[in-house]
């Protein structure tokens, strides 16, 4: 292998620095694009969030899941992703456990899922579920 100073790489390459991402919608939608990029791809689900002791639901993961797609993406990096944990995802992403629940969890996919499957339930975190927030506002009032 060669070795080029970053002078020599600009010339003949267009070399961009990644710019972290700072918002949670920015991250989440980076999530989502990711995950359709393949759609078809089989993901592994995290089994039985719900019940495990918060602490043990921190370290969970499953090689293949939707989180691992996260973190194999150089930008969510930067951006300070630091491994494809529930807890990590939670707290980069600023998910409730209701939230990541909804996407990585196997009650509501079996095994495994497809990615796109996957990307629809990250984006409903934007857009939100309006049936489950009228539900909500009902039963809470």
């Amino acid at each position: 292998m060669k070795h080029q100073t970053l002078d020599q790489l600009h010339a003949i390459a267009d070399v961009k620095p990644l710019v972290p991402l700072k918002t949670k919608a920015e991250k989440i939608e980076r999530w989502a694009e990711l995950l359709d990029r393949n759609p078809l791809r089989c993901l592994t689900a995290l089994t039985g969030t719900e019940y495990l002791y918060p602490s043990m639901r921190a370290e969970a993961r499953a090689p293949g899941s939707p989180l691992t797609v996260a973190f194999e993406d150089p930008l969510l990096r930067a951006s300070g992703l630091q491994s494809d944990t529930y807890g990590e995802a939670r707290r980069f992403f600023e998910l409730s456990d209701w939230e990541l629940h909804e996407i990585v969890c196997s009650c509501h996919a079996g095994a495994t899922m497809q990615a796109s499957w996957a990307a629809g339930r990250v984006r409903r975190i934007i857009t939100g579920n309006r049936i489950f927030a009228w539900l909500r506002s009902r039963i809470m009032h």
